[in-house]
């Protein structure tokens, strides 16, 4: 099934998704030059492409990500429900990290667990210490914990979201200084509505933020402290359909600060709004050319890391062996087959692999480019009749000439690419009516047309 708004009615009250408070913003070590997302998976029909175990993508702006280890799970839980979503990570004061997940593997919004998931690790190379930790006795969830360090406590308060005796969700917290045995569980936010998904900000200006999720809107709340039933909602709200899960992310280059959020409608696609200025609590919503989050994740968590630690990651896991290709003046449609026809679909879609090339050298000039199926290995993308076909390589030449694109600088933005015909030197990949053809281009909408961005 398709999650949809009515698996939230839980123990009488509405109780929305899973609830994930990322802390959006821990304080960034001086080195932090690059980003780490930690997520599960899930495509719209439940099935091939979705993963409860922890995922991990990284990125330099905070803003395009390249998924880790194939885009497979680099842990999976073995206790409790024998998965997992909405993973967060703290680095912690020493440095090292926590994961933290919802004991919760598919979409049984009734399935109670007083524990959540919890690992240690260095580097998020290696994951010790496996173990869940119970945070309280009632018969609920702990849905999307998170945590963040109360400098006034000197420990980490983690929050989570369960239903308590006022009968809706509310925001609930445990302070603990190991992540091994916690303090009993407090209401850190009960406005008096169903509750879900917050995500904190702490230190900003002297204000502590906590996004969260009203309704199908993400909404703010602050304090100038952080003892729990101090927080006001004070901004606008944002969304773009049903949408859950805020994450907070300052950015390391710039003032400005990012809100994800992840719809559910269709599920599973992020958007991004910005802001130069939390205290305002408004947001401008993001173009999507500008950023891509990883095929088929759910609800993101987002912390900063060193370019070291960047780089071990890529070492250890891997840079995926595979492109998608995004279409440039319809940014949320992908370059894909359906029925051996190339064409362009809104994302996310079923296969999601159908989306899926090796950009490999070109069949007919290894100077250029041929885009060689995923899910069908032996079929290239090639033009026939100027329309682009999946098709099996016969090996003629005719063919590796069909199957061969050179790849130039975006027609319509250098920063992006272009793929001209090897035997038709005149026309360029381009998409009309959602179709992939080679045409001349001339006109500024045909060069939009004609570019793509090369990414995961």
């Amino acid at each position: 099934m398709t999650p949809d708004p009515s698996r939230r009615l839980f123990l009488g009250a509405a109780a929305s998704v899973p609830l994930a408070l990322t802390l959006g913003a821990p304080a960034a070590h001086a080195a932090d030059s690059a980003y780490v997302m930690s997520y599960f998976t899930e495509t719209t029909s439940l099935g091939a492409g979705s993963d409860y175990g922890l995922h991990l993508a990284v990125s330099t702006d905070g803003l395009q990500w390249m998924p880790l280890n194939q885009n497979n799970p680099v842990v999976t839980p073995t206790e409790g429900a024998l998965g997992l979503r909405d993973p967060f990570v703290l680095r912690k004061q020493d440095g090292t990290f926590v994961v933290l997940a919802t004991d919760l593997k598919g979409t049984d919004w009734s399935y109670v667990s007083q524990y959540v998931h919890v690992w240690n690790s260095t580097d998020l190379r290696t994951f010790t210490g496996y173990h869940r930790l119970k945070l309280h006795d009632m018969n609920t969830h702990c849905w999307a914990p998170e945590a963040f360090w109360d400098a006034g406590r000197g420990q980490y308060a983690l929050i989570y979201s369960a239903v308590n005796s006022s009968g809706h969700n509310v925001i609930m917290v445990n302070y603990t200084t190991d992540f091994v045995t916690a303090s009993a569980p407090q209401v850190f936010f009960d406005p008096g509505y169903d509750v879900i998904d917050g995500d904190m900000a702490v230190g900003v200006n002297g204000v502590n933020y906590l996004y969260f999720k009203k309704d199908q809107t993400l909404v703010g709340a602050r304090s100038t402290s952080l003892d729990p039933g101090s927080f006001t909602a004070f901004s606008t709200g944002v969304a773009h359909g049903g949408t859950e899960a805020p994450t907070l992310v300052k950015s390391l280059t710039s003032g400005t600060w990012w809100l994800w959020g992840d719809t559910y409608t269709p599920n599973g696609v992020f958007y991004a709004w910005q802001s130069g200025d939390l205290s305002a609590g408004t947001w401008t919503a993001l173009d999507q050319r500008t950023y891509t989050q990883p095929v088929n994740s759910k609800h993101c968590g987002i912390t900063t890391i060193t370019g070291t630690q960047y780089s071990n990651l890529v070492a250890k896991w891997g840079a995926p062996a595979w492109n998608r290709l995004k279409s440039y003046n319809f940014p949320d449609r992908y370059v894909r087959h359906a029925d051996y026809v190339g064409r362009i679909d809104a994302y996310p879609f079923d296969l999601y692999t159908d989306s899926q090339w090796k950009l490999v050298p070109g069949l007919a000039d290894g100077s250029g480019v041929s885009f060689q199926s995923v899910n069908y290995p032996t079929r290239y993308l090639r033009h026939y009749n100027y329309q682009l076909q999946l098709d099996v390589n016969d090996g003629t030449s005719t063919f590796a000439g069909d199957a061969t694109f050179y790849r130039t600088a975006g027609l319509a933005d250098p920063a992006w690419s272009s793929f001209r015909s090897y035997n038709n030197p005149t026309r360029y990949i381009r998409h009309s009516n959602y179709v992939l053809r080679i045409d001349p281009v001339s006109t500024a909408t045909e060069k939009q047309d004609a570019t793509f961005s090369v990414g995961y």
